[in-house]
């Protein structure tokens, strides 16, 4: 990666020294990276594993919630995206917005609570990748927590928001060829053979070890008490996850303006397979191999401790595959890991770097002190997430803990956030006691709920499923009472306006604002003039900016229907996949008390593996078609033309040119 990004900026100019580039990547990214980058962002190894325990404890409604949970938000987030690029173009976290409209306090409040989602959510992927990686490798878990961020600190303090970008992509396409090597290889096991038998053996397995709260105790039901209150949890923390985590506002931040829904509704819809898919298939391998020699605990049933401690996926994948199962799941977890943990080092650089030191230390930062500012921020970031998680794991912390517990600190800030960007009337009081009271209430509900159902206040009962779920919906939802509430008293009428008053961007921006202007000129347009000729910035914009250099106000701006025509379709398709993944699909389902006969069963599993196979062809082919090939080109023909120029250079003085030499001379090269 340190290697693409060097010849990036040989040939194509992109240099990370410039904190536009470094952290938004010149807003430049198209439909099909954005896709990709949106899915490997939400690909967490939490993922990978989670949805395969849920399956086994659950049964089939496991994967199916876990996905479930997961979805909504991604597309809900393409409306906060396109509303932040019509409201506040230049921003560069989603904490400038709420510094901007309601000051300093209300900042670190929102910051604190911003940086301890990133904490916790950096701690639920090391804790599960390392013990994934310990139990498949023989590393000591300590070791594989602290060795897991040298990798991605180092990309990551070089090549900025445009590596991680990069790496999203060449990762996902790992691990999509990886789930889509299982969903195939599952089923020529010979004590497989197809998802019939592998039907049979889930029945028999439910009659030998019926689950609780299931109908008829079955595995193969999506009537599960345990597995729709995981569904409930799951939504509400995931919300939290994605709304008060700043790497998905800084993507959608480095999209272009058309990019920006696209791009976050087709990466939601298409994630919604892998869950699913994955965690079907490798659960019910888990469940119907287990009592057989070739898995890896047999005679026992796995332990509590390993279930959710993450290894059902691996344990699965060595049963029908040996080795070559435990060297895939390797690669598929670190690679989940170190994309997503990536976007987790870059979110908190630059809260540290543009929130903190821009804005109480340095106000005239130069780019070369912010990107100073960034590159500290990965490096103490990727230092104290390791050894956050180290604490955590010594005191008896694993996976499944910090996956139900989530949402207790992550979602009191979700309604304010959403409120600050899409309601103009939330006051700043609201803004500033409604994440406190939510979280106070939150965290209240959840000890006093673990403390009555399981009689103590300790690691096991805190990391009950009853407890999380009361906590959780008292987090995410009490903020809702104490915002409208608290505004009634003296509502804030708030002009959208005033955010673009505000400079923001370090380098002059173009089109919109959405897009750094790039010196230096090229046969073929770029992406940016590109978004030149189709954005113009908006009227107070321009004003301000023409004010500045001494110029006349420029015309009105022609791109503000387009933009409310992107909202339009974020609001419909936000609405669209909330019904259909979470109420019209499952929850019918769950009412009728059905039980999977095999017929169904064949539908529900190949219908999930054609998904998950969609998945990896648009996941894989689409960033290279839409804008990828252009930049290969572009780096080829920039290769090209500095080699010529090299050659040139290094002519014996006094010897006459070559006719061609002769051409290439008169050219300006990148």
């Amino acid at each position: 990666m340190m290697y693409v990004t060097k010849i990036l900026k040989n040939t194509t100019g992109e240099d990370t020294k410039k904190t536009e580039m470094f952290m938004t990547a010149n807003r430049t990214v198209r439909t099909g990276l954005t896709a990709s980058a949106v899915i490997s962002s939400w690909l967490w190894t939490t993922a990978i594993l989670g949805s395969c325990f849920t399956g086994y404890d659950y049964g089939v409604s496991g994967p199916f919630w876990f996905a479930a949970g997961c979805s909504p938000m991604i597309v809900f987030f393409a409306l906060l995206g396109i509303s932040c690029k019509r409201k506040i173009p230049e921003a560069h976290t989603s904490l400038e917005l709420v510094r901007i409209r309601y000051g300093k306090i209300a900042h670190a409040v929102f910051m604190v609570l911003c940086l301890v989602n990133n904490i916790f959510a950096s701690a639920n992927m090391l804790l599960g990748a390392a013990a994934v990686i310990a139990a498949v490798s023989g590393m000591h878990v300590i070791a594989a927590t602290f060795l897991i961020p040298v990798g991605v600190t180092v990309y990551t303090f070089v090549g900025g928001i445009k590596a991680t970008f990069l790496t999203d992509y060449f990762h996902t396409v790992i691990i999509l060829a990886i789930c889509c090597y299982f969903s195939v290889k599952g089923f020529q096991n010979d004590h497989v053979g197809s998802v019939g038998e592998l039907f049979d053996l889930i029945q028999k397995a439910g009659q030998m070890h019926p689950v609780s709260g299931n109908s008829n105790g079955s595995y193969l039901t999506m009537t599960s008490k345990s597995g729709i209150l995981f569904g409930i949890l799951h939504t509400c923390s995931n919300f939290g996850l994605v709304i008060m985590d700043t790497s998905y506002f800084i993507k959608s931040f480095s999209a272009t303006p058309r990019s920006v829904v696209p791009g976050y509704t087709i990466g939601g819809i298409l994630y919604f397979a892998i869950p699913w898919a994955l965690g079907t298939v490798m659960s019910s391998l888990a469940i119907g191999l287990e009592s057989h020699p070739s898995f890896p605990t047999y005679p026992r049933r796995m332990t509590s401790s390993e279930v959710s401690g993450g290894l059902v996926l691996p344990y699965a994948a060595i049963a029908i595959a040996g080795k070559g199962g435990a060297t895939a799941v390797l690669l598929m977890t670190f690679m989940a890991v170190t994309s997503t943990l990536s976007a987790q080092v870059i979110a908190v650089s630059s809260i540290l770097s543009f929130d903190v030191y821009r804005l109480y230390f340095k106000k005239g930062a130069s780019d070369r002190d912010i990107i100073r500012a960034s590159h500290l921020g990965v490096i103490f970031f990727a230092a104290f997430a390791a050894g956050f998680s180290t604490m955590l794991h010594y005191v008896g912390i694993d996976l499944g803990w910090t996956l139900y517990m989530l949402g207790v600190v992550t979602c009191p800030g979700v309604f304010p956030m959403v409120f600050t960007v899409l309601w103009k009337h939330q006051s700043k009081a609201a803004a500033i006691l409604s994440p406190i009271l939510g979280i106070a209430t939150g965290i209240a509900v959840w000890l006093g709920t673990a403390h009555h159902f399981y009689g103590s206040v300790s690691v096991s009962a805190t990391g009950g499923l009853l407890p999380c779920v009361y906590g959780t919906v008292a987090s995410a939802f009490s903020p809702i009472l104490y915002s409208v509430v608290i505004t009634l008293f003296k509502p804030q009428n708030y002009d959208w306006s005033n955010f673009r008053q505000e400079k923001l961007a370090l380098e002059k921006v173009e089109g919109d604002l959405t897009t750094v202007h790039k010196d230096g000129t090229n046969d073929a347009p770029s992406v940016a003039q590109e978004q030149e000729q189709e954005y113009r910035p908006g009227p107070e914009v321009e004003q301000h900016r023409n004010e500045e250099d001494g110029a006349q106000p420029a015309p009105q701006a022609s791109n503000a229907k387009e933009l409310k025509r992107w909202t339009r379709i974020a609001a419909f398709w936000s609405a669209a996949t909330f019904l259909g993944h979470w109420v019209i699909w499952p929850l019918p389902m769950y009412g009728s008390k059905y039980v999977f006969e095999k017929k169904f069963y064949y539908a529900w599993v190949i219908v999930a593996i054609i998904w998950l196979w969609i998945t990896m062809l648009v996941t894989t082919f689409y960033p290279i078609l839409d804008g990828g090939w252009q930049q290969i080109r572009e780096v080829y023909t920039g290769w090209k033309n500095n080699k010529r120029a090299a050659s040139i250079e290094g002519t014996v003085p006094g010897s006459p040119p070559s006719p061609e030499e002769v051409e290439v001379e008169g050219k300006e090269t990148k």
